[in-house]
């Protein structure tokens, strides 16, 4: 960022938002593009009817406002993945530590800010990619969530309303119809509102441990009262219990709504993806197709009750998950006009639906695909294929796929790729190794995709191959670096070095940051996304804080002393009798990924008739690429947003740039670099007669720098 771009941080004063805004007043509606009034934009379409920045005059934009929320800490990794709300004239967003504030968003002055309950182990853990604001008259409150609490905030003040839940927050860990003590729960993305409900999904875990289930509920935003929920994994007598194990209620996690979900408010229907079951890649705990992971729900909004349903992956060994809400759109068959729901996913597929009917307005066949090999699977015998758009990320890793960067490069890949199982789509996970591509996180990716009025589709998708190994679990009671392999490894890899790409920390100093009985500590209650890992007998918690602290020591001790072989809580266990070697991206010797380019792309596909209007790189290494060359693209983390003036905007890429696109053409208008990558969605918004684009710009993913900024453009005064 330019070093004369001022910063216009706010102060810390806690100001009464009603001495400045008309709130308690009946405001008038404001015309459309003037706020951004819903995590994503209404309908989760990414779209804004304002019209003030076009084509034409978009290469003018300047700095309007930069806001640092000025809570990050140097040399400690955070990301800031929010999608503002901008309504009358103020700007709600969230910071890395999982604040809330209030802005003038005409100019970035801070009114408020909320910080939740931080207690005693460092407060709560997770991301906040959103929140959501319910409106009744003069009535208005913000709903927000920071790990598993969900706050209901006055707008108005920064204060919690008292006579929502306990005192203004709701424990999502209660009321789920399953003893969640002890599992890790948070809900990264914000809840919809549908007349006085929240509808909200979760995270939870997804390791061989225990993991809670992640069941939908809908919440009254003036009580906090549960006032329905959906169980994603079946209890005897409902619907889809059928498919799976007949004890998978009690004792299977997962299949939860993480990305957010979208409402339908005139038809009364809340569309749900949903993410695989626990455990991501063994499943023998859990044979048959497994309704309601991977799935579109439609529910009715105000009862629960399913309407239908799509599943899109079949007893999922993948961990593809549906990584975006849904979009609400038209689109014109024979001349008529069909309100349509899209999902894009982690495989890179456009799936096209009647919101009413279920019904796939593009043909679709169940596809054959390889059996598992690992002992106690059963894989899915087919998996559904759209026939129409065709995929939008590459579906095979082929040896006419490898990288052609440099000859040791692409020789150095061709080992690796020969080793592994031969690739193709829906390759279960094996001893051997398996090449996912599309990777696990995309494809898609949580940004999702925007709409515009025409019915097209634009969507940004990553190019990354990850190789996948299943190893062997030992029993509880076998040594601590067996534990540490079973549990800890798939995260933080078998050497304890961490993944700075995957924002995973490093253990190997861990006995330079935390006292032996903190990490215990940690183990037993779990931090951020780390689950808990409570079940394990006290012996083997204490032998694995051992190890971590010191590997050599460890294991010397050992030699001398065998952990008991105690069983785990009850209630709980290791689900899977095999473990991953890690999530690792599948790169060249230099680090760079094993597939030739682009490693990125923005698409534009017509949903009316399911064909590409057009398709670009996103994203640079400029390293990489020579005078006159195409771009590289780049692995890339948030979504678009596209308006009526025709422009598209998107950031979400490693080389920490602003871009605007022509909608129409895909051409680049502008670009700008920011503070710190903008891993989020956009948000566009008028105030004052003026058309604002803003971005977080976190960072703090992909091995590059974390940020605190929040950065807004427009047009220079009197420009149009």
């Amino acid at each position: 960022m330019p070093p004369s771009i001022p910063s216009t941080r706010g102060s810390r004063v806690w100001l009464l938002l009603s001495a400045c805004l008309p709130f308690g007043f009946e405001a008038a509606a404001p015309k459309p593009g003037h706020d951004w009034p819903a995590y994503l934009g209404e309908g989760a379409a990414h779209y804004s009817a304002a019209q003030q920045i076009t084509t034409a005059n978009v290469a003018q934009l300047t700095t309007a406002w930069v806001f640092r929320t000025g809570d990050t800490t140097p040399g400690v990794r955070s990301e800031i993945p929010c999608n503002p709300l901008i309504v009358d004239g103020v700007l709600y967003g969230t910071t890395s530590q999982l604040a809330l504030f209030a802005l003038d968003a005409a100019t970035g002055r801070e009114l408020w800010r909320f910080t939740p309950d931080r207690g005693n182990r460092g407060g709560p853990g997770g991301l906040a990619r959103g929140l959501a604001l319910w409106r009744e008259g003069a009535e208005r409150r913000l709903l927000f969530t920071a790990g598993p609490t969900l706050h209901a905030i006055d707008p108005a003040t920064g204060k919690l309303i008292p006579t929502f839940g306990e005192q203004g927050r709701v424990d999502l860990r209660d009321d789920l119809d399953h003893d969640a003590r002890g599992l890790y729960l948070a809900a990264n993305a914000p809840g919809a509102i549908y007349r006085d409900l929240i509808i909200l999904g979760m995270r939870v875990g997804e390791g061989p441990a225990a993991a809670a289930p992640g069941h939908i509920r809908a919440y009254d935003v003036r009580t906090g009262k549960r006032r329905w929920i959906f169980h994603t994994i079946p209890h005897p007598g409902e619907f889809g219990y059928e498919t799976w194990s007949p004890d998978s209620w009690k004792t299977v996690g997962g299949a939860n709504c993480w990305a957010g979900l979208v409402v339908d408010p005139e038809r009364g229907l809340a569309f749900v993806p949903t993410g695989s079951a626990a455990f991501d890649f063994w499943g023998g705990d859990r044979l048959g197709d497994n309704l309601f992971a991977n799935c579109l729900i439609a529910l009715d909004a105000a009862t629960g009750k399913r309407k239908w349903h799509f599943q899109f992956v079949h007893h999922d060994l993948w961990d593809y998950d549906l990584p975006a809400p849904p979009v609400l759109c038209e689109v014109t068959r024979a001349g008529k006009k069909i309100a349509a729901v899209a999902q894009v996913t982690k495989t890179g597929q456009v799936w096209v639906f009647d919101r009413e009917t279920g019904e796939s307005l593009f043909p679709w066949r169940e596809e054959p695909v390889p059996p598992s090999l690992l002992n106690g699977e059963v894989a899915a015998k087919t998996q559904p294929i759209p026939a129409k758009p065709a995929p939008f990320a590459r579906q095979r890793f082929t040896e006419d796929e490898v990288t052609n960067r440099t000859p040791a490069a692409r020789e150095a890949v061709l080992r690796q790729l020969r080793d592994a199982t031969p690739h193709q789509l829906y390759d279960p996970p094996s001893e051997r190794g398996t090449v996912i591509l599309p990777g696990f996180h995309g494809g898609a990716e949580w940004g999702g995709p925007a709409v515009d009025p025409r019915g097209v589709l634009y969507v940004n998708s990553s190019e990354m191959p990850w190789l996948l190994q299943m190893v062997p679990a030992a029993v509880l009671g076998a040594d601590a670096k067996t534990l540490y392999t079973q549990l800890c490894a798939s995260c933080h890899g078998a050497n304890r070095e961490g993944n700075a790409v995957a924002s995973i920390p490093s253990l190997t100093t861990i006995a330079a940051r935390l006292q032996p009985e903190e990490i215990g500590e940690r183990l037993r209650t779990a931090k951020g996304m780390m689950p808990s890992f409570n079940f394990l007998p006290a012996a083997s918690r204490d032998a694995l804080v051992r190890f971590l602290i010191s590997p050599e020591t460890a294991a010397a001790n050992e030699s001398r002393e065998v952990i008991p072989a105690t069983a785990p809580a009850e209630g709980t266990k290791l689900a899977s009798p095999y473990v991953t070697t890690g999530y690792n991206r599948f790169v060249d010797p230099d680090g760079y990924p094993a597939l030739r380019p682009p490693w990125g792309t923005l698409n534009a596909i017509d949903l009316n008739t399911g064909d590409y209007l057009w398709k670009r790189p996103l994203g640079e290494s400029p390293e990489l690429t020579a005078p006159g060359e195409s771009p590289t693209g780049t692995e890339n983390y948030g979504g678009p947003v596209v308006t009526d003036g025709g422009v598209l905007f998107i950031a979400a890429t490693k080389d920490e740039k602003f871009r605007a696109f022509s909608a129409a053409t895909g051409e680049i208008l502008w670009e700008t670099r920011l503070p710190a990558a903008g891993y989020a969605t956009p948000a566009t918004y008028e105030v004052g007669g003026r058309q604002f684009v803003v971005i977080a710009c976190g960072g703090g993913k992909l091995g590059t720098k974390s940020g605190d900024s929040y950065v807004a453009f427009a047009l220079p005064p009197g420009v149009h």
